[in-house]
C-alpha cells in the first residue's frame, strides 16, 4: 500500500562516499567516518533519537557528505518527523542531483508529508511526491524501489494528483522487461490498490515463483497474505525471503503467522515469533512488535491457553492501542 512503500526501507544503506573527505586530514577524516559509523549503527537498532544527534553533528562536521543527510532523512522519517525529512533529502538532492536514491528518497518523505496535510497542501505533496519518483526511475531505470514506488502512485492516486492506472501500465511493462518478478508483483500491487484481489493473487503468485531477490517485494507480499488470510502463501513469502536475506527475521515472523492461520500447535510458531521479538528492528516495512504479541495472543487462544493469551493481547494493546483484534479478543476472553 501507498503508506507502506512511502515510509517503507527500501534500500540497503550505502557506502560513504569517499570523495567527500578529500582535502581532510586523516585524522579528521577518521573521525567524520566514526560519526556515521556510530549514527548509522544506532539507526539500525531503531534507536533513532540518538541517530540523529549523531547524524546531526556528523552533518555539521562534514555538511558536503550527501549519505550523511539521506540517513538523517531516512532516520526523521521513521521518527515522523516529515518537515525534517524532507529537509535533508532536499540536502542530499541539492549535493548531488544525479542521485536516484536520493530523489526517490525525497519522493518518500514528500509522500509522508501529503499523507498527513490537508487537502490543498497535501495535493501538492503528492504531486511532488511523483515527480522524485519519476525523477529516481529516469536516473537509474533499475531503481526498482522507486519504480515500484512509482506505480503504486499511479494505481492509487487521483488523477487530480497526476496519478492514473493509465500512466502506471507502461511502467509495470518497463519493469516486466528488465526483472519479471520485480513485474508481477508491480501488477500485483497495482491490482491490490484497485482491490481485484484475484488478478493480484495471481500477479503475486507468478513473482514469488520467479524468485524476487528484493526481501522487502517478497515480505510486503507476506503482508498482503498477511491480511487475506492465505497461510500457504505466507510459507511461500517465509522460503523466498529466506533464500533471499537469510538474516532477516521477517520470514520468521510470516512463517509463524502461517502456522497459527493452519492452527498448527507443534509449538514452532511460538518460538519463531519469541525469536522475531528478540531481533526485529522498529521500522518501516517490518511487522510491528505488538503484531507479533497479537499473534502470540491468537496462537495461545488456539491452544486453550486462555490466561497466556490475555497476557498476550494486553502487552499488544499496551504497545498500540488500536490494535482492533487485541481489543476485542480481550472483552470476549475475560467476559467468558
Amino acid at each position: 500500500m501507498l503508506t507502506k512503500t512511502v515510509g517503507s526501507s527500501l534500500l540497503p544503506l550505502l557506502l560513504l562516499c569517499a570523495s567527500s573527505t578529500r582535502g581532510i586530514s586523516a585524522t579528521t577524516s577518521s573521525q567524520q567516518d566514526e560519526g556515521f559509523d556510530a549514527g548509522r549503527q544506532a539507526y539500525e537498532v531503531s534507536d533513532y533519537s540518538r541517530a540523529a544527534k549523531i547524524l546531526q553533528a556528523a552533518a555539521s562536521n562534514n555538511p558536503r557528505n550527501a549519505e550523511i543527510y539521506l540517513l538523517l532523512a531516512k532516520t526523521y522519517n521513521e521518527m515522523q518527523q516529515h518537515d525534517a525529512a524532507i529537509t535533508n533529502a532536499e540536502k542530499a538532492v541539492a549535493l548531488d542531483p544525479q542521485n536516484s536514491v536520493y530523489h526517490e528518497w525525497l519522493g518518500r518523505a514528500y509522500g509522508g508529508k501529503a499523507e498527513h496535510a490537508g487537502m490543498f497542501s497535501g495535493l501538492s505533496l503528492a504531486k511532488k511526491t511523483r515527480k522524485e519518483f519519476e525523477t529516481a526511475v529516469r536516473l537509474d531505470e533499475r531503481n526498482f524501489s522507486a519504480a515500484q514506488a512509482l506505480v503504486e502512485y499511479d494505481c492509487s492516486a487521483p488523477g487530480i494528483a497526476g496519478g492514473g492506472e493509465d500512466k502506471a501500465r507502461p511502467e509495470i511493462a518497463r519493469i516486466t522487461a528488465l526483472d519479471v518478478a520485480e513485474g508481477h508483483y508491480a501488477g500485483g500491487n497495482c491490482r491490490r490498490q484497485k482491490k481485484d484481489f484475484a488478478a493480484a493473487d495471481e500477479e503475486f503468485t507468478k513473482s514469488l515463483e520467479n524468485h524476487p531477490r528484493s526481501a522487502n517485494l517478497i515480505y510486503d507480499i507476506g503482508d498482503y497474505a498477511v491480511k487475506r488470510g492465505q497461510p500457504d502463501r505466507l510459507i511461500a513469502v517465509a522460503d523466498e525471503g529466506e533464500k533471499a536475506t537469510p538474516a532477516d527475521p521477517r520470514g520468521k515472523f510470516y512463517r509463524a503467522v502461517a502456522l497459527v492461520l493452519k492452527k498448527d500447535s507443534d509449538g514452532e510458531a511460538e518460538v519463531l515469533l519469541r525469536e522475531y521479538l528478540k531481533v526485529a528492528p522498529v521500522r518501516n516495512g517490518y511487522p510491528r512488535l505488538w503484531d507479533a504479541h497479537d499473534w502470540l495472543g491468537r496462537l495461545y487462544e488456539n491452544q486453550g491457553k486462555t490466561q497466556a493469551a490475555i497476557g498476550e493481547y494486553e502487552v499488544a494493546l499496551k504497545m498500540e492501542p488500536k490494535d482492533k483484534n487485541a481489543n476485542e479478543a480481550l472483552k470476549r476472553l475475560k467476559k467468558a
